[in-house]
């Protein structure tokens, strides 16, 4: 480990940047996120957006206390008649898989960002929030050379970032996409950011933003209304604690998903373990598959019934018997106090329409497959999510903060680099690069390359149902882990499949 006081790990150089600068500053880690989300929204424009949502796991130093802020979005209160809703289909192109969503004014739900932004900083933050938002303003106003990667991005979700004349002023200012190496730059973005540090969250409520966002969904096919803006709160949760050998894991509570799925798979590799099992690729894969037979067995209910204990038998049995063979970032901050930021985010892959001249797109997360049909969601809740920002305690006092973007192969990224750490005692960034797998709910399994021959040529047998990558993928998430222990220091690895990058501050 570097022996430096600090750890930022994040999906882009200027994300991490970001953060390094507060730190410096004398900022603590919370106050680094705040920085680090809002730089985010301007050099990850692709994956999280202020017309979002996400969570923070926070671990305040000292202790062992950690709480889930949730600032995730929600259903609208009443749904529009479908013949006024703008709602239609378009197709992510990833290379070797495709994904269908859906896009427009009636795919988006209530965002929580702004809400969230300031319940974290006002809980957490040490430094006034108008000093962690001028690393993201400068950049937006300046602009900055687009990375290859991003401009990857770009041709993933082309039809939205092209759907519509703010979209494409932003994202394709002459005609086409911008490509690696041209300048990127959000001055509408970069006022809204000014704007929300000296409004607070009411500028998303009933300030300009909240009221462009409602007119603009009244006018063109969206289901929000001031009522929807001004009534969301964040909320504050009990994190799922799961014991996974001596080291504690906290995840992310109900109602999202995938905290729960990452402690039954841990529960089900533990179970192998005992009974003699080694934990390698095909303990890995039927974790994920009896993962998959969980929740769709238990749905809702898997939280409560794993942390009753009422799974613990059908978690054994599964172990002796086992089974033959969306748009998402993330930010790790540990500072030199131990305190302990791990923060989800996610806007889909946006509504393919800029809010008014905020530089920024609404979320697309009705229009999400793992979350909700588009007819077929209830009125005025949280959303259910995949996002699992997560926080590790080991009994030695070390504290890992990790978490990913990569839509339902969130919770197999997680459980992966997780089982590499405690399980294969590998340093973060072996942890976070090692070849990955992912088993899909009708059993089609992803895998890239660099397995053991031999696990790699049992996966290969499954026929139709394998899918061999050519190359490690932005398919399979992206975890950006920082890892933070008093006397031996830090350590940390952004995910090269989404170019991610970590530093030592």
């Amino acid at each position: 480990m570097s022996k430096g006081h600090s750890i930022v790990a994040a999906g882009h150089e200027l994300t991490v940047s970001a953060a390094a600068e507060i730190l410096a500053d004398g900022g603590n880690a919370f106050d680094a996120g705040v920085a680090a989300v809002c730089m985010a929204f301007v050099a990850e424009a692709v994956f999280c957006s202020p017309g979002g949502g996400g969570f923070l796991m926070a671990r305040q130093a000292g202790s062992h206390k950690v709480k889930l802020f949730d600032f995730f979005v929600e259903t609208p209160l009443k749904r529009r008649k479908a013949d006024e809703v703008s709602f239609f289909p378009i197709e992510a192109n990833f290379g070797p898989a495709t994904q269908e969503f859906h896009i427009g004014l009636g795919s988006s739900a209530t965002p929580g960002m702004a809400p969230g932004l300031f319940a974290m900083h006002e809980a957490l933050g040490r430094l006034p929030m108008k000093r962690l938002v001028e690393p993201a303003v400068e950049a937006a106003r300046k602009g900055f050379p687009l990375t290859a990667f991003q401009a990857y991005l770009f041709t993933v979700i082309a039809p939205i970032l092209q759907e519509s004349e703010g979209t494409r002023a932003i994202f394709a200012p002459d005609g086409k996409l911008l490509e690696a190496g041209d300048t990127f730059r959000n001055e509408g973005l970069a006022e809204t950011l000014s704007w929300l540090a000296e409004d607070g969250a009411r500028l998303f409520t009933d300030g300009d933003v909240g009221r462009a966002i409602a007119a603009q969904s009244r006018d063109r096919g969206g289901h929000l209304t001031m009522e929807d803006l001004t009534r969301y709160r964040a909320e504050l949760r009990e994190p799922l604690l799961w014991r996974y050998g001596k080291a504690t894991v906290a995840l992310n509570p109900p109602p999202s998903a995938g905290g729960a799925l990452i402690a039954f798979g841990l529960a089900y590799l533990e179970a192998l373990a005992a009974s003699g099992e080694a934990i390698d690729a095909r303990a890995l894969h039927a974790a994920m598959a009896a993962t998959n037979e969980a929740r769709a067995r238990h749905g809702e209910g898997l939280a409560e019934r794993l942390a009753g204990g009422v799974l613990a038998e059908e978690i054994r049995k599964a172990a002796r018997h086992p089974q033959a063979y969306r748009g998402t970032t993330h930010i790790s901050v540990i500072d030199g106090d131990g305190n302990a930021a791990s923060v989800s985010l996610s806007n889909g892959e946006g509504n393919g329409f800029i809010v008014g001249q905020h530089g920024f797109m609404l979320n697309n997360m009705l229009g999400e497959e793992d979350l909700c049909e588009h007819d077929n969601w209830r009125e005025g809740v949280r959303l259910s999510s995949m996002m699992a920002p997560t926080i590790i305690m080991e009994p030695d006092g070390t504290v890992t903060a990790l978490g990913t973007g990569g839509s339902n192969r969130i919770r197999t990224a997680i459980l992966q680099v997780t089982v590499n750490l405690l399980v294969h005692g590998m340093r973060v960034e072996d942890a976070v690069t090692a070849p990955r797998i992912h088993v899909e709910r009708d059993g089609t399994t992803s895998f890239e390359p660099g397995l053991l021959e031999d696990m790699e040529t049992a996966l290969r047998a499954l026929g139709e149902k394998a899918r061999a990558w050519p190359a490690q993928n932005l398919f399979f998430g992206g975890v950006h882990a920082a890892r933070w222990h008093e006397k031996r220091g830090v350590e940390g690895a952004g995910d090269p499949r989404r170019q991610g990058t970590a530093r030592t501050v």
